[in-house]
């Protein structure tokens, strides 16, 4: 007679130990329906885009026009002598700069004016003043006076703090980082950028560039938009309409 073969015994798992397994499981469950979800979404922001062959051509117009531009200014250049009733000037980017050349992108990203209808202040030297023929198709820019520029620090200041943007609200939070300078409240940061002292440079890094408003009707009549903000280039004095027209 055969002997029968004693049956194997199954080891038993604790009961909190399943329970582990399972929540682990589920865990694990909604992470991965949570990627896949994720991975979908993106997938559907990146559509494919097309470009019309308009595109190309205005890239391709504007590209060669800066280039006989500049290579014009560097065979003719102008004068560049700062003039001496006036150190400082307010610059506006109001174009787009799609398709232009390497050199004009170049110079707009030095100002700090990489978005439209954002505007920074500038010293003038025969360097600034270089830089500012460079990209003039693109900005408008003036002198302001006194009283432009205190709206603008008042409304629109904001400092760069650990590459984030914090409102001007408190005089410690400029003691704190302009205090070395002499500069402890907010009308010495305004007497300091009018003046165009001898740390405009430290003042400015510590300050965002402005980012101004546009009218509603933008959108809707951008023509009539851009006729009624005017041509670009230097306008002296009248840059302080347009700032009180943005601000």
């Amino acid at each position: 007679m055969v002997e029968e073969e004693p049956r194997r015994r199954i080891p038993l798992v604790p009961e909190n130990l399943l329970k582990k397994r399972k929540a682990y499981q589920a865990i694990k469950a909604t992470q991965a329906k949570q990627a896949l979800l994720n991975k979908r979404k993106h997938q559907k922001g990146k559509q494919l885009q097309f470009k019309r062959l308009e595109a190309f051509v205005r890239d391709s117009w504007r590209k060669h026009r800066d280039d006989t531009r500049l290579r014009r200014m560097e065979q003719r250049p102008a004068q560049t002598a700062v003039p001496q009733e006036h150190k400082l000037a307010f610059v506006v980017r109001i174009a787009d700069i799609k398709g232009v050349s390497k050199r004009v992108r170049r110079a707009m990203e030095l100002l700090r004016l990489r978005k439209t209808f954002t505007g920074i202040f500038v010293k003038l030297t025969p360097l600034s003043l270089k830089m500012l023929r460079i990209v003039e198709p693109y900005v408008a820019w003036g002198h302001p006076n006194l009283k432009s520029i205190r709206e603008l620090i008042l409304k629109r200041g904001q400092a760069k703090i650990k590459k984030k943007r914090v409102p001007l609200t408190d005089n410690m939070l400029i003691e704190e980082h302009l205090g070395d300078c002499g500069i402890i409240c907010l009308e010495d940061l305004i007497h300091e950028i009018h003046s165009a002292g001898k740390h405009f440079k430290k003042v400015m890094n510590f300050l965002w560039p402005f980012h101004l408003s546009v009218a509603r009707y933008a959108s809707r009549n951008k023509v009539g938009f851009l006729k009624e903000m005017g041509k670009p280039g230097c306008r002296g004095e009248a840059i302080n309409q347009l700032i009180r027209q943005l601000n």
